[in-house]
């Protein structure tokens, strides 16, 4: 009914308008250009084109009134106005009829609308500025992370992937090859992310590739032995100080859960120590004082965590040995776990003394030493960061690397403390999908390529050219910061430094490093999107990519 008022209310005005002219010249006549957008409606400058010259504005004697307008014709206008008014709701039924008999789209074709059709974020004057500046437009992206949060919770499969921190939508990749990354509105990027870690050797290598085609040929999973698990279990025994025996997992994180069981089951102790700002998965216990995502999104603790799960677990400060020392003094702890180089709170390194020290603490006070590498493992060194600083723990996770892109995870160690673990032990822990054919295959490769003489010192060159390159460009443009790099692994903080722990890195200006980020995507630059988490580089970056990346840090930090 609101309807058919309304529709019949426009429809009798612009009638009664057409036969009631009351000024006293015709306007000039323009063509505005239509602007149909099919989803969130930007901002557009519409463009007034004068029409041909039969309809230039002219003076008509009937548009001009006189004095001898008579009183009848005046009656006349009345009374077609009358008129008018009385066909109202003829008018609006009619309009309302038309309205809800047209076709409606299937939501299969509002998708396809939406793919094709420009979609703009809830900022539409910075994406006009950003595609003015850069040439970078970002529709396809927007519209699909537009959908993805009606599907997924805040739209992404894991949390730091939503740029919550650095502000702005994420961009959608489409495909990678080497160094670079395509998003699905063609835009390319140098990406520092690399699959957060594990494209080592660059994305979608053409050696990687073709043992996954000529695997893929033979299934992609088992649920049974499969002889490539003894490939890339020797290789990882080989290659590890510490890894005696090893456990295939499908993530970090379930790697992380294995270990946890396992370290409690061995020593018969429940407490662990763990370190602030250091992440080592979703799984109950760990979520306490975590980096990573958690430290992204501000979160101290996950809730649905229930104290129980959590009591067993003490926390320390990195890099801060007397910290430790006041935990093992008063609590029966089973294991000492860290990233010996930080990557979930930013890159930070360990000092001289501390590694060192905390093999010699846990074995004064009867505990396990865990190293998680699923982050370092194979990629600050061929051996992890074991074999870079010396420092042999008793158990090692794994993961990224390992899997050469595709799902993995692994835990290792001493063979007298493996031996715990089902079918050899009690101590349960299972996978379907764990050791499956393919992830091995992509393991084997990349561990092969990564023995090839030159490589880690090739990743070392790159990457401190890299990270010593934006550090000087952030001097030059007056800001303070600060950061390093070991190998293929880098990072930097907006802060004086030094960073020795999480306290440490929370001094820095994330605002400042979220401008930063948005400035540096826009000019085609994919770093993580987080203060909180390190860099990676490949052996696909070139001299040029770095050359390039450097150019763009300077522009950026002139204009922060």
């Amino acid at each position: 009914m609101l309807l058919s008022v309304a529709a019949g209310a426009c429809f009798g005005l612009a009638v009664n308008l057409l036969q009631t002219p009351t000024s006293l010249y015709t306007a000039p006549v323009v063509e505005i250009q239509p602007v149909i957008s099919s989803s969130v409606a930007l901002p557009q400058l519409a463009t007034a084109q004068p029409l041909q010259a039969q309809h230039e504005a002219t003076i008509n004697e009937h548009a001009v009134p006189g004095i001898w307008e008579t009183a009848s014709s005046q009656t006349k206008s009345a009374a077609s106005s009358l008129w008018t008014l009385a066909l109202l709701p003829f008018f609006g039924a009619l309009a309302a009829y038309a309205y809800r008999a047209r076709p409606q789209a299937t939501p299969e074709e509002l998708l396809t609308i939406s793919l094709q059709e420009p979609a703009h974020s809830s900022d539409p004057y910075t994406n006009l500025i950003m595609a003015a500046v850069t040439g970078r437009k970002f529709d396809k992206s927007n519209a699909i992370f537009e959908e993805a949060k009606l599907l997924m919770p805040g739209g992404v499969s894991s949390p730091v992937r939503a740029f919550r921190s650095v502000g702005g939508n994420p961009i959608v990749f489409d495909h990678v090859k080497g160094a670079y990354a395509w998003d699905v509105d063609g835009n390319q990027y140098v990406d520092y992310v690399g699959s957060w870690g594990p494209a080592i050797v660059g994305h979608a290598n053409d050696e990687v590739l073709d043992t996954l085609r000529e695997t893929l040929k033979k299934g992609t999973s088992f649920g049974a032995p499969c002889a490539l698990e003894n490939v890339l279990a020797k290789m990882v025994i080989a290659a590890v100080p510490s890894v005696e025996m090893v456990r295939f997992t499908n993530s970090g994180t379930e790697a992380c859960m294995g270990m946890l069981r396992l370290v409690r089951a061995f020593t018969g102790r429940e407490k662990v120590i763990k370190f602030e700002g250091c992440y080592h998965g979703h799984a109950d216990g760990f979520l306490v004082q975590a980096g990573s995502g958690v430290a992204t999104l501000g979160l101290p603790d996950s809730p649905g965590v229930p104290p129980g799960a959590t009591a067993g677990t003490l926390c320390a400060q990195y890099n801060d040995l007397a910290s430790v020392e006041a935990l093992l003094k008063v609590n029966d702890v089973a294991a000492v776990i860290l990233e010996p180089v930080v990557g979930n709170a930013g890159f930070i390194p360990p000092t001289g003394e501390f590694l060192v020290g905390l093999r010699e603490l846990t074995k004064k006070y009867g505990a396990l030493l865990v190293f998680d590498e699923v982050m370092t493992g194979f990629r600050i060194a061929y051996g992890c960061a074991q074999s870079y600083f010396g420092v042999t723990p008793d158990v090692t996770t794994m993961g990224k690397v390992i899997g050469g892109g595709l799902p993995v995870g692994a835990y290792g160690g001493r063979k007298d403390i493996m031996q715990m673990v089902a079918p050899a032990g009690p101590m349960y822990q299972a996978g379907t999908l764990s050791g499956n054919p393919l992830a091995m295959a992509a393991g084997i490769k990349t561990l092969e390529i990564l023995q090839r003489p030159g490589s880690y010192e090739y990743l070392d060159k790159i990457t401190k050219k890299l990270i010593n390159g934006i550090l000087q460009a952030a001097s030059d443009a007056g800001h303070d910061a600060c950061g390093g790099s070991i190998s293929g692994m880098f990072g930097f903080f907006f802060c004086k430094g030094p960073v020795n722990n999480y306290q440490d890195a929370l001094q820095s200006d994330t605002k400042k490093f979220a401008k930063w980020h948005r400035m540096m995507l826009e000019r085609g630059v994919y770093l993580a999107p987080s203060q909180f988490e390190a860099g990676f580089t490949s052996l696909a970056h070139t001299e040029e990519d770095i050359d390039k990346t450097i150019s763009i840090a300077r522009e950026v930090m002139r204009e922060l």
